[in-house]
């Protein structure tokens, strides 16, 4: 079940208006085709396990918990502190463990998906009790500032949930996580990827897309795993509660939702005022529906994301 949830967003925000100092573009232009309007960036002091250290205190406290409570740290990132060592092990480190497993994933955007589904399984096999599952990121560092088409997408954040092992009677009636959807396919790598890695060119390079690609790639793989998702729940969109997709583009969120017959009253929406934050952005829309009290104990709630790869997915969680 999910104990707590927190999350953390650096202090500076990059307005639409701020961009249009920088590159040849409007606030218009990038409301109606994102819905972003504003977006926060780290400072230089403001690594990702930083950012990620924040959210999982926030995540911690929210649960009534203390950090020895937990045995289990999955980081989802693209922005990782260094090439190694994981930064998990500094979020780890940080918060003043020294048992317990801790590690990296990298699924881009659909990055905290993997990381639930992964987190699942080891509390499923009885191996750990409680994990914290990240999402943190600081795309800033990775953008190319010259390029309109990207830069006003993305924004830096981190977001957390602990997930603790309980007994169940295997029904869509138990809390937790029911059923993750997990896919890929390396065949669109130039869609959307970064041009450079340790391995390829030496240095971090920045991020490229084919935006009118993905938009039309993600609409389509999003309503399969939610739909496969739903047969193997053996529920409806309006068994729903609430629906948390990735917060990439305000205009995919909404398709998706209409393609699946979700209302748009039960979607929950922060990309206007986070900007994509890539595996963050889940966990921080979580947080937020938390804590105004629109998602409550019991509730069901659907979460997606597509990213770089491509990868995507679904997850299923009884609150």
């Amino acid at each position: 079940m999910v104990r707590g949830c927190g999350s953390y967003l650096p202090e500076r925000i990059l307005t639409n208006a701020d961009l249009e100092k920088m590159v040849a573009t409007s606030d218009p232009w990038i409301v109606q085709r994102t819905g972003i309007r504003e977006r926060h960036i780290a400072n230089e002091h403001e690594t990702t396990s930083v950012l990620g250290l924040k959210a999982a205190e926030a995540a911690l406290a929210d649960a009534g918990l203390e950090a020895g409570d937990i045995d289990l740290i999955v980081c989802a990132t693209s922005t990782p502190d260094y090439t190694f060592p994981a930064t998990a092990t500094q979020i780890q480190m940080g918060l003043g463990l020294q048992g317990g497993a801790a590690f990296d994933l990298q699924a881009v955007c659909t990055g905290f998906i993997y990381g639930v589904a992964t987190a699942d399984k080891f509390l499923l096999s009885g191996s750990h009790r409680r994990a914290l599952v990240i999402g943190a990121e600081t795309f800033s560092r990775i953008i190319d500032w010259t390029d309109r088409g990207t830069c006003v997408l993305f924004g830096d954040g981190a977001g957390a949930i602990v997930l603790e092992a309980g007994e169940g009677e295997g029904t869509a009636a138990d809390r937790g996580v029911l059923t993750t959807q997990l896919r890929s396919d390396g065949r669109y790598r130039d869609r959307l990827y970064v041009d450079g890695g340790p391995g390829s060119t030496g240095t971090t390079g920045h991020l490229r897309m084919e935006g009118r690609d993905v938009f039309k790639f993600a609409v389509g793989k999003v309503i399969d795993v939610v739909t496969e998702a739903f047969a193997e729940a053996g529920i409806g969109p309006d068994d729903l509660d609430w629906f948390v997709p990735h917060q990439a583009n305000r205009r995919i969120i909404e398709a998706s939702a209409d393609k699946l017959g979700i209302p748009r009253d039960k979607v929950v929406i922060t990309v206007d005022r986070h900007g994509n934050t890539s595996a963050a952005s889940i966990p921080l829309a979580l947080d937020a529906a938390r804590k105004d009290g629109r998602i409550k104990t019991g509730d069901l709630v659907m979460l997606e994301a597509i990213g770089g790869g491509f990868t995507w997915g679904s997850a299923l969680i009884r609150w």
